[in-house]
């Protein structure tokens, strides 16, 4: 089914308009919210300690492989240390990371048919390659409508500096989309009542606005008008909850915030922390910026410096706090990066045919590497894993049959491990 861009603008705008007029107050940011809970009952998992939470960390951009959990002997631009998996050795870059590895299975043996950015994120969100007939769902998606909500007053489904694309619903509808959060410090934004508005009166235009959403959905009975139905009932659930205060991490002391680092990736670990102590289900955290055609080892040593701190501080928070059995947290990027090119100041190009990937925490195998690339890392040379298996393997962790078909509006079938064509499986093995 092809999905009309304008129709659905109007319709996002015609809901807008009238929560101002009317409420008083902006709920744009719930407009694509997880707001629905699911009924749907995980069927054929035979995953008997599944994890309640996903932490999604997107290293958007073609993270280099090769100059950080990949390194070769041949790579003499950057120097290897030593980490917590004995024998197993990672880019200087990365002190604070190599000692939480003992937590971590690293994938070594990525491998995707796609190295263009805008397909590659598309297949690592969503599990298909993109079509113009139809707008997939996001993995994110999946999990919210087949698992269902943990904690019914919040949303589902949060993204922090993730584009709306990489994090919709698709044909599943607005209701499955991702909640997004910009700077992470401002949280979910208008979600309050405006001061202007009392309470009386926000709820006498609560029920003016129903009546005109009842006549709405009857005037436009479609699947994607039909996803809206409740907005406004559920934005007011989320204004009332008194676990928004999740989304403000100017909660936390000033020694933890710094702890993760004050960067908007390093501040979007800590809330994703925050969000999953509340029952979030499914978050995401982008840091971008691994594009180095130009110069990588400048930037991949930044990146990484960005990532390093954050990344280590999430897992010691959750392992501390008791979080990190329950909540799978997955380290990965579209593809990684080629041999060096010495006309581009030593830059790396888009490299597909191998890459990295660490998933720590809910249930999987502590300090285990799966996989393993040739000499110089740009082939598999053992146990290849594709994005469609990578995204299989999460579906499996959270207790999901990712086989299961689902139909769309339109009657046409979907799996979260992807089309008949080409079919992820779960790496059941990387489990305790």
């Amino acid at each position: 089914m092809r999905t009309n861009s304008t129709d659905e603008v109007s319709r996002r705008q015609f809901l807008i308009d009238n929560a101002r007029r009317l409420l008083g107050v902006s709920v744009a940011p719930m407009l694509g919210s997880s707001l629905a809970t699911s009924a749907h009952a995980k069927e054929g998992s035979k995953n008997a300690n599944p994890a309640r939470s996903v932490i999604f960390l997107n290293m958007d951009g073609g993270m280099s492989h090769v100059d950080t959990f990949d390194i070769k002997s041949g790579n003499k631009k950057v120097n290897s240390i030593e980490s917590s998996i004995k024998g197993f050795k990672v880019a200087n870059y990365l002190p604070q990371t190599a000692k939480v590895l003992n937590e971590c299975t690293v994938i070594n043996s990525m491998t995707s048919k796609v190295g263009a950015h805008p397909q590659g994120q598309y297949l690592l969100h969503k599990n298909y390659t993109p079509l113009g007939t139809i707008i997939h769902p996001s993995l994110g998606a999946w999990v919210t409508r087949e698992a269902g909500r943990v904690n019914e007053e919040l949303p589902g489904y949060v993204a922090v500096n993730t584009p709306a694309g990489h994090t919709g619903g698709g044909w599943m509808g607005a209701n499955y989309s991702a909640a997004l959060v910009g700077k992470p410090e401002e949280g979910l934004k208008n979600v309050d009542r405006y001061h202007s508005v009392s309470e009386k009166d926000f709820n006498d235009r609560l029920k003016i606005a129903d009546a005109l959403n009842a006549k709405f959905h009857q005037n436009y009975a479609t699947p994607e008008v039909k996803g809206y139905a409740g907005l406004f009932d559920e934005a007011v659930k989320v204004m009332n909850s008194e676990d928004l205060e999740a989304f403000k991490i100017s909660k936390e002391s000033s020694q933890m915030r710094s702890a993760y680092g004050m960067t908007d990736f390093g501040q979007g670990c800590l809330l994703a922390r925050r969000l999953v102590e509340v029952g979030v289900r499914y978050i995401e955290v982008t840091l971008g910026g691994w594009d180095t055609h130009y110069d990588n080892f400048t930037g991949v040593e930044a990146r990484c410096k960005e990532l390093d701190q954050a990344y280590a501080q999430l897992i010691n928070d959750l392992k501390s706090k008791g979080l990190l059995e329950s909540t799978m947290v997955v380290l990965a990027s579209e593809f990684g990066r080629g041999p060096v090119q010495p006309q581009y100041n030593d830059g790396r190009s888009h490299h597909a045919s191998s890459f990295t990937s660490i998933i720590a925490g809910g249930g999987v195998n502590k300090g285990m590497v799966y996989g393993q690339t040739s000499k110089d890392a740009m082939k598999v040379a053992s146990d290849p894993v594709t994005i469609y298996d990578l995204n299989s393997t999460i579906a499996y962790g959270l207790g999901l049959d990712a086989h299961k078909v689902v139909y769309s509006p339109g009657k046409r079938p979907f799996r979260i491990a992807g089309s008949d064509k080409e079919k992820g499986a779960p790496v059941t093995s990387i489990f305790t």
